[in-house]
């Protein structure tokens, strides 16, 4: 049987989103359609390219044995047509996953400056703690605080990201009418991440206070220490820009986080992947973080 570049199309889309409603909305087409492309495309092949989960549309390993193969026909049809068309920009999308504050923060800006200069690329910031896949293409490129164990993950050092404490005026001030009597309030990590070395540096600081308030997200433990609920451990790019907070000496600096980035083997080719790698390396490289 014949198969058709759209069949492929409908394919990568797949690949991409997890879903058929997904793909579908990409395409611009019915999720009836994309789901008649993708049983054509593997009656086609005589083998499934997906298995089909309650979490959507994973690829086995067949379809992904055939993905970097499928992208790089894509690349070459959009040369081809950039090359008709006079056209020198890059399309499609890149899927990048990291957590909340550092996309907040330090991707987002880079994004939409890129955009300015690709306004045909999709970027696509996918914020979470959990450790995405890379090999099951949840992303093209992953922002970590840890190297990356995955095989076939090409990696690379982002940049050194320095942290404070940090205490709202209204807290000090509180504190300071009592005398410096009361113990100093912590608002740290949740549970889960007691591990983290700002957690037990703070401890460490500060002994005798109590840990009052908890949150995985630091934007959040940003917004609870700039309303004077106690001191915090903070990336400076979060305390830095959060109205009311003020940095303050414990005699030493809290440890830092280093960033890596990641991205599978099969995209080393990829010119919409190379190029936000390196907008981002270069924009943090450039800044002190």
């Amino acid at each position: 049987m014949t198969v058709h570049w759209d069949d492929y199309r409908v394919f990568l889309a797949i690949a991409r989103h997890g879903t058929l409603s997904g793909a579908a909305r990409g395409l611009g087409l019915s999720q009836p359609t994309v789901g008649r492309r993708l049983q054509a495309l593997e009656e086609a092949l005589a083998r499934p390219l997906f298995q089909r989960t309650s979490d959507g549309y994973v690829l086995t390993s067949e379809g992904h044995s055939i993905l970097a193969s499928i992208e790089e026909m894509e690349e070459q049809a959009s040369a081809v047509q950039r090359r008709l068309t006079g056209e020198s920009q890059l399309k499609g999308m890149v899927r990048v996953s990291t957590t909340e504050w550092f996309g907040a923060h330090l991707l987002a800006p880079v994004f939409a400056d890129i955009r300015v200069d690709y306004p045909d690329l999709i970027i696509e910031l996918i914020t979470e703690t959990r450790l995405i896949s890379l090999a099951r293409r949840e992303a093209d490129i992953g922002f970590r605080f840890r190297e990356f164990e995955e095989p076939d993950v090409v990696q690379t050092r982002v940049a050194d990201i320095a942290f404070s404490a940090y205490a709202s005026q209204t807290y000090l001030q509180r504190r300071s009418d009592a005398g410096a009597r009361k113990e100093h309030v912590l608002i740290t990590m949740d549970t889960n991440f007691d591990s983290l070395a700002d957690v037990a540096w703070l401890s460490q600081r500060l002994p005798h206070a109590t840990t009052g308030l908890r949150a995985n997200s630091r934007d959040v433990q940003a917004k609870l220490c700039a309303a004077g609920g106690g001191i915090a451990v903070l990336p400076n790019c979060v305390g830095d820009s959060t109205a009311g907070l003020v940095r303050l000496d414990l005699q030493d600096a809290p440890p830092g986080r280093t960033v890596w980035a990641g991205y599978h083997k099969d995209l080393k080719r990829s010119p919409r992947v190379r190029t936000v790698l390196q907008s981002v390396l270069h924009q943090l490289r450039e800044t002190s973080v």
